[in-house]
Order: C-alpha cells, then structure tokens, then sequence
C-alpha cells in the first residue's frame, strides 16, 4: 500500500494494466496495428514504407576502403541473421573478390531495402530478381548452404584482420 501512496501515477498506471489484461474491451483505446501474420485479411493499408535514397555505385573510393566498407556493413545489418551469414562470408570471401565482384557484392548487400529479402535469397527460401543473380549470389548461396556444418552462431571475431594472409 505504500507503493500507492508515494507513486500514484505508477498505482493509476498499474490499475490500468489489471484492466487490459482482464477485459481489452474496457480500454479507452484498442490495439488495431499488431502484427497478424500472413492472413490473407490483412489489407496491410496500416503499413508505413519509408523512401530510401536510391543506391549508387561509389566510384571514388580504393578497393581498400571499399573492402573496409563492405565488412562493416556484412557486420552491422538490420537483422541478426544478415549479421551473422554476411559477416561469415564477407570474411571467407571479402579478401579474394575482385573490384566487379565487390561492386556486385556492395549492390546485393546496399540496394535492396529490406534485410529480410538478402536472407530469403541466399537461403534459396524466394527467388531473386534478375539483377541480384550473379555470382556473387551463387557464392552466398553455395556458402549459406553451409556443406561443411560449420556452428555458425555470432559473427567472426575480428582478430582474423590482423592475421598475415595466407
């Protein structure tokens, strides 16, 4: 009771909780924009599509640096699954690609907007569109396929930067 006493604000917040959870009708407002699933009801009207900058090759930059780029964004993705198989292959392949295929690379990992869409073509679950089948995408593919049954759990420790090449 003394809880009510000194945080009455917190009282009025928690009675209102108590309420949610026994009868949702008793609220003020309801909850319309959840997540529903795949149902084929959902009109998806209440979905917001924010504009991104189209994608742009970047022509003044070293292989170096692009290199450099192209690891920090395989590590640092929207999604922990990108994060993951992108840091996994930017680290097996990054070093051996040429400048085409960094560009192509860059394209596949910059251009698309949504993570989701990287994952379900690399994973083979949809297909890609023409532009993104390359073989850059058939080396992510072959390489999310993981033939080897490697534990593929977190991204690669960085250590391996500073390794002599082989």
């Amino acid at each position: 009771m003394a809880v009510v006493a000194v945080f009455p604000a917190f009282a009025r917040m928690l009675a209102l909780s108590r309420r949610h959870l026994v009868s949702p009708s008793l609220s003020m407002t309801s909850c319309r924009r959840c997540y529903r699933g795949d149902s084929p009801n959902d009109s998806q009207k209440d979905m917001i599509e924010i504009p991104l900058p189209p994608w742009q090759e970047r022509t003044d930059e070293s292989i170096e640096t692009k290199r450099a780029r192209l690891l920090y964004e395989s590590r640092k993705r929207g999604m922990l699954e990108n994060c993951i198989l992108l840091s996994l292959f930017a680290k097996e392949h990054l070093q051996h690609m040429t400048e085409k295929q960094l560009n192509l690379y860059d394209r596949l990992i910059n251009e698309p907007s949504n993570d989701w869409d990287i994952y379900y073509w690399a994973t083979e679950a949809k297909p890609a569109p023409e532009i993104f089948e390359n073989e850059v995408m058939a080396l992510l593919r072959d390489f999310a396929k993981n033939k080897n049954k490697e534990q593929r759990l977190r991204a690669p420790d960085l250590e391996y930067l500073f390794e002599k090449p082989h």
